[in-house]
């Protein structure tokens, strides 16, 4: 079948192969710290496993429900009892538990809160509600926005605290951000453009770290479900994918990536080939379209 969505590679895949591999060694994890944010279920559980595949030493799951991180955790330790698994029942948009939950898993990787985080993937996220700006209620519109973007920057400020000096960051967005689904998606796609401009920030901020923005692909996770994506698409990807494509991106293959806005459905052997295209120009980017100039050779100047 026809791809859904348009891709500068000529392959389109809808389930992991064999360049993502999280047993690849080139994409190993090993002795690394890893904290997923929404880690209980769907993308952000599937992220955990494939980085404990890959070799890992620490996982940090985070989610609001105790039990789907608590399954999580049991299901990586009983296919890689090597690897530690902490979990911590945080909602996001808590800051003070969010700070606590970083703080607790970098203290019992060391002992003394010294440890560093490595690998970062922010994918806790609401949907929002599907009513046309006409009619939806103010409240829950801006209450949707509120939690994603809240949500990202208390993310945002507790990893800084303790991200490594070359940490990786995964935005786990979505093409909603940059694409018109119509009305019913009018919060969903504030809400995550928000939330690629935050994280876009902190790259500007701290070049040290690499930002990558997915959209993960058409998996039915519960989220999935309540907007009817994959019925109303009529097309899925299998969970594997996004988990594997974010393991690839940690590693040092995806670097010349970073800043980019990308679907884990894209080859990455075709990208890799595409590389000095890519890499420091404006293809991949989010801005404005036609605009003459390409990433890197302007920055605004501001008076002091």
């Amino acid at each position: 079948m026809p791809t859904p969505f348009p891709s500068p590679t000529k392959t389109w895949h809808s389930t992991s192969y064999s360049s993502i591999s999280p047993t690849r060694p080139e994409l190993s994890a090993k002795g690394k710290s890893i904290l997923i944010t929404g880690g209980g279920t769907g993308i952000g559980a599937e992220t955990a496993l494939s980085f404990a595949a890959a070799g890992a030493a620490r996982i940090a799951l985070l989610g609001r429900r105790e039990q789907p991180l608590l399954d999580t955790k049991a299901s990586i330790q009983s296919q890689f009892a090597n690897v530690e698994v902490f979990t911590a029942s945080a909602d996001v948009t808590e800051k003070d538990a969010v700070d606590a939950a970083f703080a607790a898993f970098v203290e019992r990787a060391d002992g003394n809160g010294a440890g560093k985080i490595d690998v970062l993937v922010s994918a806790a996220a609401v949907i929002g509600p599907q009513d046309p700006v006409e009619t939806v209620d103010t409240e829950r519109f801006l209450s949707s926005i509120d939690t994603n973007l809240r949500g990202a920057l208390n993310t945002a400020q507790a990893f800084l605290r303790y991200a490594s000096a070359s940490a990786v960051i995964i935005d786990v967005n979505s093409n909603a951000a940059v694409i018109n689904y119509g009305p019913g998606f009018s919060a969903y796609s504030v809400s995550k453009l928000s939330v690629f401009r935050l994280w876009d920030s902190v790259a500007a901020a701290k070049p040290s770290l690499s930002v990558f923005h997915l959209q993960p692909g058409v998996v039915d996770t519960d989220m999935n479900k309540e907007a009817g994506g994959v019925k109303a698409i009529g097309y899925e990807d299998h969970v594997s994918l996004p988990g594997h494509f974010n393991v690839w991106l940690a590693s040092g293959e995806a670097s010349f990536l970073r800043g980019k806005f990308l679907y884990s459905n894209w080859d990455v052997e075709e990208l890799l080939e595409r590389r000095g295209e890519i890499e420091g120009g404006g293809l991949l980017s989010v801005g404005l379209g036609g605009w003459p100039f390409e990433a890197g050779e302007w920055s605004p100047t501001w008076d002091k």
